[in-house]
């Protein structure tokens, strides 16, 4: 962030853009905008995203590729890696050391010309109060899910907790390369326990609809198949492989 002079200040309190900033004759609503490292951003290109899972489902690891990937960092470290050097969101020591997160921790990055705000917040059932405080300034979060583990107690703690606040959220299954990783149980545990579909219900008319779109062309491209359209039939798995093999 610049740093700007009293002249500055004061023209900013008056609504005015400070001439030392070089945007002379430009009006600009500050109440619609915020400062940052990168400098004025609109309210309208700003996210704040939070990482929320069960302990050890990878929290801290997703949100270091997120950082990667996005060109905000140049390497990547692992939590406890063998250079020692530690994850980035991971700056106290004893997080170091013990490879867990205790306090929420914020950075940002870019994509597509928008400010997206990271909170990575503890999966500790001892720390779920920062969990509880980050959660209330969030435009929407990631739900980590452990493949191996799938929901855990703190998955449905954050899940009770993302409710009462309204954050919308997404679920990321994580660590499919794991021995013992079953990413359908994964599924089938958001449907059954935490009592959430694949679709989200406000999506689901529209998935309706792009599925009969799909229907009709796949009965258009096979006869067996539009017959069986058109008799209002349901396709064996039998049948859709033989229709699997003439493509």
């Amino acid at each position: 962030m610049r740093l700007l002079g009293a002249a500055a200040v004061a023209a900013l309190g008056r609504g005015r853009a400070p001439a030392s900033l070089g945007w002379q004759r430009k009006q600009v609503n500050w109440n619609a905008c915020r400062w940052s490292s990168t400098g004025v951003i609109p309210n309208e290109k700003i996210r704040n995203i939070g990482i929320s899972a069960h302990i050890d489902s990878g929290k801290t690891t997703l949100t270091e590729r997120v950082l990667y990937y996005t060109g905000r960092i140049a390497q990547m470290h692992e939590v406890k890696g063998k250079d020692g050097v530690g994850a980035v969101m991971d700056s106290m020591e004893l997080e170091r050391q013990r490879g867990i997160t205790i306090q929420s921790a914020a950075t940002y990055t870019m994509w597509k010309d928008v400010n997206i705000n990271i909170i990575d917040t503890p999966g500790h059932v001892d720390f779920t109060i920062e969990v509880e405080r980050a959660l209330r300034v969030l435009d929407g979060a990631v739900l980590v899910l452990c493949a191996v583990g799938g929901v855990q107690c703190q998955t449905m703690t954050v899940n009770r907790q993302m409710k009462r606040y309204n954050v919308p959220f997404l679920t990321f299954i994580n660590k499919l390369d794991r021995l013992g990783s079953n990413p359908a149980r994964a599924l089938q545990q958001m449907s059954q326990i935490v009592r959430y579909g694949e679709i989200p219900a406000e999506l689901r008319a529209v998935a309706a609809d792009h599925r009969q779109e799909l229907i009709e062309c796949v009965a258009n491209s096979d006869e067996q198949l539009g017959e069986m359209f058109l008799e209002e039939k349901i396709p064996s798995i039998s049948d859709l492989k033989q229709f699997e093999e003439l493509l």
